[in-house]
């Protein structure tokens, strides 16, 4: 069975009339046979909305069969991008008739962003000092074991000393708040959370500060929203509700996190969707995501993902971890353990 989490402790289209599937001409499945000697329900209006082989729609209205022109201008369909309207009221006289078609494709193009996307850490997740990749956005261990070796406790960066109270972090932290900094307002959310810095817990405020956070951009602010809404984990502060945390996790793993992408991978497996979960974790695992790796093998040895599978997840996770390996680190490591 995979495992569940990932959370870290501290936190050109061919015609389908050919191919099988719903032809978009006619609504008739084709069950995988060739168009030779294969009848299909055509309307005139029908056949203006054909599909070429190129996956370009002709340049005319898919309802009233209206030319593109200067005067005419059409539209794609914004959901599939298959065939173009004149105007409102044409695509919602095609709609019934294009649906079918329109839903398949819009979701193909939706895997190809979900899939396609978020192969890489994002910038926050490489260490600003050492420029290596980390697992987690922050200055990495060996870089701050290296500072703390020089004698140097405060700022890597500015080197403005450090608060010694709650009230002095609570204070500074509050100064990037207001300048709408959203690792600032994900820091404060976390403070809510988990009643830090001196703060009253309270989960509510904390997923307020979480959404501006993330509509400013923080990637974990995405994650750590659908860890909140995910049923298969603990989070609290809101109603418990799979698809909002997918939606989530999504967001945040088309931005680069192997943690969003892991839980996706959970989230498909616990579906029953398997060649997707298995999608999901391959690509956690080749971004260093130990968790996913394990579950790509657990599913190799009960026969659902594939021996290249397994070693192209196996290969991909050994050189993100070479790739996140350097002197300082293993010191650190060393200090920790000892």
């Amino acid at each position: 069975m995979p495992s569940r989490s990932a959370r870290p402790s501290n936190v050109s289209s061919v015609s389908q009339c050919k191919a099988g599937g719903v032809c978009p001409c006619c609504e008739d499945r084709s069950n995988g046979r060739s168009g030779a000697g294969r009848r299909h329900r055509r309307t005139p209006a029908a056949s203006m909305s054909c599909i070429t082989v190129d996956g370009s729609p002709a340049d005319v209205c898919a309802n009233c069969g209206k030319q593109g022109s200067d005067a005419v201008k059409l539209k794609n369909c914004t959901a599939c991008r298959l065939v173009k309207y004149c105007g409102v009221d044409c695509q919602r006289a095609h709609r019934r008739q294009h649906k079918k078609a329109c839903k398949q494709r819009a979701a193909e193009l939706k895997d190809e962003q979900l899939y396609g996307q978020g192969h890489e850490r994002p910038e926050g997740h490489i260490c600003p000092i050492c420029t290596l990749p980390i697992p987690l956005p922050m200055i990495c261990r060996g870089c701050d074991s290296a500072a703390q070796k020089r004698g140097m406790d405060d700022c890597a960066f500015c080197r403005t000393p450090c608060p010694d109270n709650e009230a002095d972090r609570l204070a500074m932290i509050m100064t990037r708040v207001r300048k709408k900094d959203p690792d600032a307002i994900y820091f404060l959310g976390q403070q809510y959370f988990y009643g830090g810095l001196g703060i009253q817990k309270d989960m509510r405020k904390g997923v307020e500060l979480l959404t501006d956070a993330a509509e400013l951009g923080s990637i974990q602010a995405l994650y750590n929203l659908g860890v909140a809404y995910d049923p298969y984990e603990n989070g609290e502060g809101v109603q418990k509700d799979v698809a909002k945390a997918a939606e989530f996790y999504e967001k945040a793993a088309m931005h680069g996190s192997p943690l969003a992408r892991h839980r996706l991978g959970y989230i498909e497996w616990k579906k029953g969707n398997h060649d997707r979960a298995v999608r999901h974790f391959l690509i956690s695992a080749k971004m260093g995501n130990k968790d996913s790796l394990e579950n790509v093998k657990s599913l190799f040895m009960g026969g659902i993902a594939t021996k290249e599978q397994y070693a192209e997840a196996l290969k991909g996770y050994r050189d993100a971890v070479e790739e996140m390996k350097s002197h300082d680190r293993d010191e650190a490591s060393a200090l920790r353990k000892s």
